[in-house]
Formats: structure tokens, C-alpha cells, sequence
């Protein structure tokens, strides 16, 4: 499909089709975030089927997220350079052929490779998403878009163990496990087509250099971050675990420097330098990252609990992460709706404070549960009043980190925030995963619950903390095309100079 022809006044007309865009971005990225969580209810099957230990699980989920944000950053810069809609398409395709061989893997190794490769490929989808959604609106309309993408996206992920469920536990045409990835295969191969008729052409920017040696070097330190989180509890957390988590933190440090250095001589880094001195950027990746550890690692113990030490069936377990889904389902669209053009930041601070309160519900829940008669209607209110408070952030955090950026900037700010969401959720599984197992292999599952639900509230204390220090509104749309504010305007709460 072809740019759009100006209009007689020299401007460029609307996208005829741009709101089917955004149905085919919403689906091609829901097919990534469902695959983050989908298999959360597959451990069983995955035990039986392949012989998974828990180590085994938490690489297959981990293993993906891992890959997936190592190679974000990457992705961004690649769709700069050879244009987002070419890499849109290269990564959709790639990712559908990885489920694919997910589907097929003969043994849990072979799996955990597909599933390293899939993080791959979603690493050059998923950043073009938010991109080619810059790219084809504008003003009120992008407000609207991102009213409508973030929520869905983070519904997305939630719904993944209740669809995983229902696959699995419906064994069709006996597949079983097999058929939570080829679900992907006529979604996949549909978006394609759709995507490669009605998504515009646009070429990139062959000026921009890709920072490979940025990119290995990122990559390296984020594996050298889980990989000790997900293998130390099985091993006892030896020395080489500790020498790993140290050697990440230089790594990253050392990623900081060069992207500095990168810049200074005048070649394109990773990260665009100028994404860095913006407070409401800076500060919401920060945010991005605790909110998300502590938002995936929570469904993940969720789920567990419900499989392992409540013996419910995969559709059962999928159906258990129900009252999440519609508490965030609700809360997104009181969030979207009504609070955040109204409040401002304050929803980000009123969110979490309603997840505390559910997870403190949930902790009276787990501790007075009777293991003979358990139903998740025992534990569904803590559940859900959480999924509130996670609903009214989601609804709210990207689109008041996106608002920070510049239009050269969507490339490389696409692809960190993603990379950080990514990288935040695999450590959430990591940890997660790992202090609950410390407890259910003793058979207390219910306290290992209830430690999980200790880490959350210490990441959505700091998380509130976080939200102090961004400002009091997201930057409008005006400013983000180069009109100052009004300098008589208070400094939270600009609007556009007359």
C-alpha cells in the first residue's frame, strides 16, 4: 500500500484504513504478550509430556522474555534503519514459524531453543508496533490509540493462562500442550497478509547505523542476569551465580559508557542520547520495570499455586487468573476513561495503593483457607480488587511514558521500553518462581504464596515511590511537535501556547 497522496492544501491525508492498523498491530502483539504468559499453565503437561523440572518451566517462560529483551533495543534501531513496516513483517513472519517449531519440539532442550529463538523474532516485531502507531496518528487520535492499546495489551497478557487452559484441557485433536503455540499459526499468517496490504510504505533511514557492538554487549549483561536467577535456587545459589549477578551490573554499566562514548563520536548509539535526559522517560522505565517484575511474577505464583498446590486441571488454573482479567479489565477502563486526563500522574499513585489493598486481602484469604474445601471464589476478592489497581496503571503508564518522546525518537524509545517491560517480566519470573518453589517444596504452597505477595508489595511501595518524581502530567501532544508551553502555565499542567 502506498504513502497517501497530499491533499490540496499540501498536508498529508489521513490513512484511509490506519484504524484497521491498529487492529493488526493490537493482534500481532497480543500474539507476543499471550505467548509470555500462555504457557504459565502448561507445567504439568510440559512435565509429563517432556520430563520439565521446575528449573525447566521457568526457562521455557523466563527463556523467552529473556531473549525477548535483550534484542529489543536491537529491533527498534533495525526498524529505523529498514523501515518498520519491512521489519514489522520480517518479525511477525519469523515469529510464527518459531511457534511453529515450539509446537513441535521433540524434548524440553529443544523447546527452551525455540523458545530463545521466538524471543528473538518478537524482539524485531514487537518495537515497530508502537512505531508504526506514531507514524500513522496523530493529536486527539494518538491519545485515543494508546487509550485503547495499552489496556488491551496488558488484558492480553493476563488472558493468556485462560486460554492456555482451555488448549490444553480441551486436547484438541489430541495436541495438547502443542496447541498453545499452533494457535499462532492462522493469527500469525492472517495479520501478515492483512499487514502487508494496508500498512503503508515508508522507507527507513539507511544513515542510521546499527550499534552492534552495543547490542552484544547488552545483551550479554541481561543474560548474565537471569541466568543465575532462574538456576540458583535449584543449585543452591553457588558462588558463580553471585559473580554472574556482579558481572550483569558491570555489563550494564559498561553499555552505558559505550552508548556515551558512541555518541560522542558521532556515531548512532542503541539508545538515542537525548531519551535519557528526559525525567518522564528515564523515570517511567524505572517504573515499567517494577511494575511489570511484580505484575508477571504474581500471575506466575498464581497459577503454580492453583496447579501444583491445589491439583486443578490447566483449565481450571486458567480460568483461576479470570477474576485478575476482569479487575484489570475494569480498572483499565475507569483509568482510560475518566482518570488519567483528569488526575494526571495520580492514577499511577492510586493504582498501586488499590493493589496493595487486594494483596492484602489475598494474604487474609491464603491464611485462613481450608485445603478441603478450596474454590478460587475463596481467594477471588483479593484477586480481583489487585487486578483493579494493575488495570488503572496499565491504562495509564505507556501512554505517560510515550508522551516524552520525539518523533526521531521512536525507534530507540520503542524499543527500550519494551526491552525493559521484557527484561522486568523475566525477572519477575525468576524471583517469583524462585521464592515460591523455596517454600512449596516443603508443601507450603499457601506461605509461598504469601512471600510472593511480600516481594509485590516491597516492588509496588518502590513503584508509588517512582511516581513522585515524574510530572504532574504527561507532556501534550503539541509539545511533543516542537510548540513550547506557555511559560505562565504551571510547570504541571502545560497546554498548548496560543
Amino acid at each position: 500500500m502506498r504513502d497517501p497522496s497530499p491533499a490540496p492544501d499540501g498536508t498529508a491525508r489521513p490513512q484511509r484504513w490506519r484504524w484497521l492498523i491498529l487492529a493488526v498491530m493490537i493482534v500481532a502483539e497480543l500474539m507476543d504478550l499471550l505467548d509470555a504468559s500462555i504457557v504459565n499453565v502448561a507445567g504439568p503437561a510440559l512435565e509429563e509430556s517432556l520430563g520439565a523440572s521446575s528449573v525447566g518451566l521457568q526457562w521455557v517462560i523466563g527463556g523467552y522474555a529473556l531473549t525477548l529483551g535483550a534484542g529489543l533495543v536491537l529491533g527498534g534501531r533495525l526498524g529505523d534503519r529498514y523501515g518498520r513496516r519491512r521489519m514489522f513483517l520480517t518479525g511477525l513472519a519469523a515469529f510464527t514459524l518459531c511457534s511453529l517449531l515450539c509446537a513441535t519440539a521433540p524434548d524440553i532442550s529443544s523447546l527452551i531453543v525455540f523458545r530463545l529463538m521466538q524471543g528473538a523474532a518478537g524482539a524485531v516485531l514487537l518495537p515497530q508496533g508502537l512505531g508504526l502507531l506514531r507514524e500513522n496518528f496523530s493529536g486527539p487520535e494518538l491519545t485515543r490509540v494508546f487509550a485503547i492499546f495499552g489496556p488491551v495489551l496488558g488484558l492480553g497478557g493476563i488472558i493468556g493462562p485462560v486460554l492456555g487452559g482451555f488448549l490444553i484441557e480441551g486436547d484438541f485433536f489430541g495436541l495438547g500442550w502443542r496447541s498453545v503455540f499452533l494457535i499462532n499459526l492462522p493469527i500469525g499468517l492472517t495479520a501478515l497478509a492483512v499487514a502487508a496490504v494496508f500498512v503503508p510504505r515508508k522507507p527507513g533511514d539507511r544513515a542510521v547505523r546499527v550499534d552492534l557492538p552495543g547490542a552484544a554487549l547488552v545483551a550479554l549483561a541481561c543474560a548474565l542476569l537471569v541466568l543465575p536467577l532462574n538456576q540458583g535456587q535449584e543449585n543452591g545459589w553457588p558462588l558463580w551465580t553471585w559473580l554472574c549477578l556482579a558481572a550483569s551490573a558491570i555489563g550494564f554499566a559498561l553499555f552505558a559508557v559505550q552508548q556515551r562514548r558512541t555518541a560522542a563520536a558521532g556515531r548512532e548509539p542503541l539508545v538515542t542520547p537525548g531519551l535519557l535526559r528526559k525525567p518522564a522517560f528515564t523515570v517511567g522505565l524505572g517504573g515499567i520495570a517494577l511494575f511489570f517484575g511484580g505484575l508477571v511474577g504474581t500471575q506466575l505464583v498464581l497459577t503454580l499455586f492453583l496447579q501444583i498446590g491445589r491439583h486443578f486441571t490447566a483449565a481450571d488454573a486458567g480460568l483461576g487468573n479470570l477474576p485478575l482479567a476482569i479487575g484489570t479489565a475494569i480498572g483499565g477502563a475507569v483509568s482510560g476513561a475518566f482518570l488519567a486526563d483528569r488526575i494526571g500522574r495520580k492514577v499511577l499513585q492510586i493504582g498501586p495503593l488499590i493493589q496493595l489493598a487486594g494483596a492484602a486481602v489475598l494474604w487474609t484469604e491464603l491464611d485462613g483457607l481450608d485445603s478441603a474445601s478450596f474454590s478460587i471464589w475463596d481467594i477471588a476478592p483479593g484477586i480481583t480488587v489487585a487486578g483493579v489497581g494493575a488495570g488503572m496503571v496499565i491504562a495509564a503508564l505507556f501512554g505517560f511514558v510515550l508522551a516524552a518522546v520525539d518523533d526521531d525518537e521512536i525507534g530507540s524509545a520503542s524499543g527500550v521500553l519494551s526491552a525493559v517491560q521484557a527484561v522486568g517480566g523475566s525477572l519477575g519470573v525468576a524471583v517469583f518462581g524462585s521464592v515460591f518453589f523455596a517454600r512449596a517444596e516443603t508443601g507450603a504452597f499457601a506461605g509461598g504464596f504469601q512471600r510472593a505477595l511480600i516481594v509485590q508489595a516491597c516492588l509496588l511501595v518502590a513503584f508509588l515511590a517512582i511516581t513522585f518524581l515524574l510530572p504532574g502530567r504527561a507532556r501534550p501532544e503539541d509539545e511533543q511537535n516542537g510548540i513550547a508551553a506557555d511559560p505562565a502555565d504551571p510547570a504541571d499542567t502545560p497546554r498548548a501556547a496560543v
